[in-house]
């Protein structure tokens, strides 16, 4: 990529939809691999696997996060990546292998702690899962920077496809909860192989880099995503330790693993937006960057109707996915789904913050998440149990996007368009109104999700949301993504 043009609005629109048609298929092989193991592993099991993949999550993407927007935006200024590249190797791997060391020495603690002795043998198991998820990580990181979108897609993709072929063979040979997380290590392997295949940042060769400006954006960029991750599955923790049993965790880590989708938007949106603020901000196009970050967050509000969608289509959705026995995670998901929504405007606020130079803001916001989940998980699941932990996590979601979008207004007086969100409100609450009054069972539930999925844009064009202008961007990129993935 050449990095003395700016990037276009076409050039970020076609590098968010191939990352997210890549990372889109968390979500097809993630239903797949959830029904299988629901019905391989049944509730106790499935709970047990959850339980040990959140808390493995947890250390992972608190890593990756510590490092992925300070090596997008390091790398995205850079005239030379490669000390860059090396630098973030190094870190990823050296911060990783002690994380992964002390998860394997306080797996017996931790097991005591949530009642389940057996989760020690698989979290001990799971932690060799760490240095390479990481080690993938960092590859994909540099690939962003870089704008090298199609590279860093087809490492995701390869994860994705890996992940639910590896579990399907090792679950079905009979090796239950083991076997779904030795699949997943494998997955981590085929993400590093095509990350290397892609990239090579030095691995071994020091170089020389400016480690105290990196430390000053990593460190603030750490805590934050200390604190994220904390509060992502603080509500798990909190509803098992507080009394819940395997088969209530496995009812509500079913419910978290479909809201997914919006965090999935958010990691697919949030690097490409950092990357092509950040090189905006290298060539003094502020005016422009301003203009991308509204736009930025106006879309994060037009996501809004998806929580709608989802709310009024949850029990058929857990029905055809998990079975009857499940059906108690509809209206966690309901609640759970929209708290994800609001929470992609956090990531798109916080990204603009970065990308600003204001790493430090982020503390402002995130830090006291998992202290107010903490509180309010205290009192809401001994009086509301499993839907009063999904309550406490999507208000703190709403409160959490609110600050973080007047701390960008205060910076650049930037703010997402009122009619935006009034449109958005309006669409959320007919697209509601369809998916409860549209009953379905069995495989109709997709028919009756992709009519719902395609009304909302229709939607959105009626009420005149979307410019003649956007209109004709959005189909000039359509045939080039088509293209690009026959390449």
């Amino acid at each position: 990529m050449d990095k003395s043009v700016a990037p276009s609005g076409k050039h970020i629109l076609q590098g968010t939809a191939g990352i997210l048609l890549a990372e889109g298929l968390m979500l097809p092989t993630g239903l797949l691999t959830s029904a299988f193991l629901t019905r391989q592993l049944e509730p106790s099991g499935y709970g047990l696997f959850t339980l040990s993949a959140a808390i493995v999550a947890w250390i992972e993407w608190s890593i990756a996060s510590m490092f992925a927007r300070t090596g997008v935006k390091f790398v995205g200024q850079a005239e030379d990546w490669r000390p860059i590249g090396a630098t973030l190797i190094r870190l990823y791997l050296g911060t990783s292998v002690v994380a992964a060391g002390l998860l394997w020495a306080l797996a017996p603690m931790v097991a005591r702690v949530l009642n389940e002795p057996i989760l020690s043998s698989y979290l001990r198991l799971f932690a060799l899962d760490i240095p390479l998820f990481c080690l993938g990580q960092a590859h994909q990181n540099v690939l962003m920077g870089l704008g090298l979108f199609r590279q860093r897609a087809l490492a995701s993709a390869g994860r994705w496809i890996a992940r639910l072929l590896f579990i399907v063979v090792l679950v079905g040979a009979g090796l239950s909860v083991t076997g779904a997380i030795v699949a997943t290590i494998g997955a981590s392997v085929v993400d590093v192989t095509i990350g290397r295949l892609c990239v090579r940042p030095s691995i071994y060769k020091h170089e020389p880099m400016p480690m105290r400006q990196l430390w000053g954006y990593a460190i603030p960029l750490f805590l934050s995503a200390l604190s994220l991750r904390t509060f992502d599955k603080l509500d798990l923790l909190s509803l098992k330790a507080l009394g819940g049993t395997a088969e209530q965790a496995g009812f509500y880590g079913a419910a978290q693993n479909l809201a997914i989708i919006p965090g999935l938007m958010a990691l697919s949106f949030s690097p490409t937006l950092l990357s092509n603020l950040s090189q905006f901000q290298r060539l003094g196009e502020l005016d422009r960057a301003k203009h991308v970050a509204r736009q930025a967050l106006r879309l994060t509000l037009m996501l809004l109707p998806l929580a709608g969608l989802t709310a009024g289509a949850a029990p058929d959705i857990v029905q055809v996915i998990f079975g009857d026995r499940f059906l108690s995670t509809a209206p966690i998901l309901a609640i759970l789904f929209f708290g994800a929504i609001t929470m992609v405007s956090n990531s798109a606020a916080t990204v603009i913050l970065v990308a600003a130079g204001k790493p430090t803001w982020t503390l402002l916001v995130t830090v006291p998440l998992p202290i107010l989940a903490l509180v309010g998980n205290l009192w809401a699941i001994p009086h509301l149990g499993a839907l009063g932990a999904a309550s406490v996590t999507a208000s703190l979601g709403v409160v959490v996007s609110i600050v973080s979008i007047t701390l960008v207004y205060h910076l650049w007086q930037v703010l997402p368009p009122i009619a935006t969100l009034v449109r958005s409100l309006l669409v959320s609450i007919l697209i509601y109104s369809v998916a409860v009054a549209w009953s379905v069972s069995g495989l109709l539930i997709l028919v009756k999700l992709t009519i719902a999925s395609l009304l909302i844009p229709a939607m959105f064009l009626a009420l005149g949301e979307f410019k003649a202008k956007e209109i004709h961007l959005f189909l000039s990129v359509i045939p080039r993504v088509g293209k690009r993935g026959r390449q």
